[in-house]
């Protein structure tokens, strides 16, 4: 099993370098890989936690720490696409990961606050189909020397873009989401599973479900990264072994809380048991 971090670059935390900070803590204490969260304005549930307090940006704070760090893995958990631009995101994305020698995981999700989507002028009730186009035209620009793609939100011929990534054939794409259609979505265009919360019961029930798209769309499923994230709260040796024991590879633990103390001595008491 591979344990992961999820920065409070969303939790108020009111010092951006506090937040780094904790991760490069976790990578030294042998945490496998550090996770960003991201929205873009304190609204709905958001602003319910925070009220004015800061949510920092995923992608900066992501290559502030990138810049701090040498051998974990670095990943968004998760990037919501309607908020984005795929051709933006595709360069900036392929920058970060030569930056930071390879190290990126592209967690990508619809999002589920419709209040966010409409200040922002982007797709709610067809999110969906925005973000399965959005996966097909990253996909199209890091690896196609002068991509093309003709879709419902972006139709291009021959654009070139400069850098494609370091990782070939390009960074890993875990897809968040635990319904139906966020399932056919990681069959389909993922590389890996990036669930929320779920119980290995839950976790093995949709596996079925995934393994069976992914069959019938022809894709193997083969080093296929499964990153439950849950809370560090309630993560024992039996938890971990029932986890395993359905197929997850990682488990990416978050301290729901701003408290820097308490989320240090969180990460150096998690370490010291479960960490060899």
């Amino acid at each position: 099993m591979k344990f992961g971090f999820t920065l409070p670059n969303n939790f108020g935390v009111a010092d951006p370098q506090q937040v780094v900070q904790l991760g490069v803590a976790a990578e030294q204490l042998g945490f496998d890989s550090l996770w960003v969260n991201h929205h873009v304005i304190n609204v709905g549930y958001v602003h319910d936690r925070l009220g004015q307090a800061p949510y920092h940006d995923a992608l900066i704070t992501l290559t502030w720490l990138a810049s701090q760090t040498q051998t974990a893995t670095l990943g968004t958990s998760v990037l919501v696409m309607p908020y984005l631009h795929p051709m933006v995101l595709a360069k900036e994305l392929a920058t970060l990961d030569h930056l930071s020698e390879g190290r990126i995981t592209v967690g990508l999700g619809v999002g589920s606050l419709p209040e966010e989507n409409e200040i922002l002028g982007s797709e709610y009730q067809d999110r969906g189909q925005y973000s399965n186009e959005f996966i097909q035209v990253l996909l199209a620009l890091w690896t196609q020397t002068e991509a093309s793609f003709a879709g419902k939100y972006w139709t291009f011929e021959n654009v070139v873009t400069s850098p494609k990534p370091s990782q070939k054939p390009h960074p890993p794409i875990v897809i968040g989401g635990n319904r139906a259609p966020a399932l056919r979505r990681v069959a389909q265009l993922g590389d890996g599973w990036h669930p929320l919360g779920l119980s290995p019961d839950a976790i093995s029930e949709r596996l079925t479900f995934i393994r069976d798209e992914a069959e019938s769309s022809g894709r193997s499923m083969d080093a296929f990264p499964v990153q439950v994230r849950r809370d560090f709260d309630g993560v024992d040796s039996q938890l971990i072994e029932a986890y395993e024991a359905v197929g997850v590879t990682d488990l990416v633990l978050s301290c729901n809380t701003g408290d820097v103390t308490e989320i240090e001595n969180v990460l150096g008491s998690f370490a010291e048991t479960f960490i060899d």
